[in-house]
């Protein structure tokens, strides 16, 4: 009886050694879980990027007037007939 009270012991021991310390331990799960949670809001921030690209690029394929827009805002188009005027805005002291 007394052996099997000590070898009852040494194997609780051992669970509960591994339980916080080794593999699979609850800091391992821890950690694990704010990996997850930080790697989830990088996932949602790429998410909404795409969808926004994927918008833009839906709207490009759909006309000419998108086109137009994205190059006189991103390329700086100007037509032949126009003239460019840039507005400076200055503060006053």
């Amino acid at each position: 009886m007394r052996k099997l009270n000590i070898f009852l012991i040494l194997m609780l021991c051992m669970l509960q050694f591994r339980l916080w310390a080794g593999e699979g331990s609850v800091g391992s799960v821890v950690s694990l879980q704010q990996k997850i949670e930080k790697q989830t809001q990088i996932n949602t921030g790429l998410r909404e990027r795409n969808d926004l690209l994927a918008a833009e690029v839906l709207s490009l394929q759909q006309g000419y007037d998108s086109i137009e827009e994205y190059a006189r805002s991103q390329l700086g188009l100007i037509k032949p007939d126009e003239t460019f005027f840039l507005v400076v805005n200055s503060k006053t002291q």
